[in-house]
């Protein structure tokens, strides 16, 4: 019973933190991101992803988590050598801002909870927050990333990894229903 309140807590504690990521961004909706800041909470998100692949890769033995935390991992550490290229070629510096931060904050949290399960119930709760935390992602660069960006390129490299995120939830949701069971 312990561990069915414990999994409970944790996924309840990943749906909170997608639903805290688009509400911290919505809620600053008077302030227009910059561009700098846009390239820092794309680097930072994907950043946040691949400590989470890290993490599953180092704690979980079910293949099927093994084989898509390296799927995460390989696939956001191209979003970012993306962005490097892209920022390192216009000559911009991505820069910390409070939605960054927030989201490095929130990510500590969400990793520290993940750390403390082990076993299925890790699994479990890796997966529902492969769930939830795109989620939040996808939605934030719909409604603020993508719209606010000035730089054609940096708008067209957001606009060309909504697939992959896309993609990545899908996994993540079929995964799911297999610990649903």
């Amino acid at each position: 019973m312990t561990t069915n309140k414990h999994t409970l807590l944790v996924a309840g504690t990943f749906s909170l933190a997608a639903m805290l990521i688009c509400s911290l961004v919505f809620s600053q909706s008077n302030t227009k991101l910059t561009d700098p800041e846009i390239a820092s909470i794309a680097v930072v998100a994907n950043q946040i992803d691949i400590s989470y692949a890290e993490l599953a890769k180092g704690k979980s033995k079910d293949a099927e988590v093994l084989k898509f935390a390296e799927t995460m991992a390989t696939d956001h550490k191209s979003v970012i050598d993306q962005a490097v290229a892209l920022v390192t070629k216009l000559g911009v510096t991505p820069k910390d801002n409070d939605v960054s931060k927030q989201l490095q904050a929130d990510a500590e949290k969400t990793r520290k909870s993940l750390a403390s399960t082990s076993g299925a119930a890790f699994d479990k709760a890796y997966i529902d927050n492969e769930v939830a935390y795109p989620k939040g992602v996808i939605s934030v660069l719909e409604s603020r990333l993508i719209p606010e960006s000035e730089n054609r390129e940096l708008k067209d490299l957001l606009t060309n990894v909504m697939p992959a995120f896309k993609a990545h939830l899908s996994h993540p949701e079929m995964v799911q229903k297999k610990f649903a069971k």
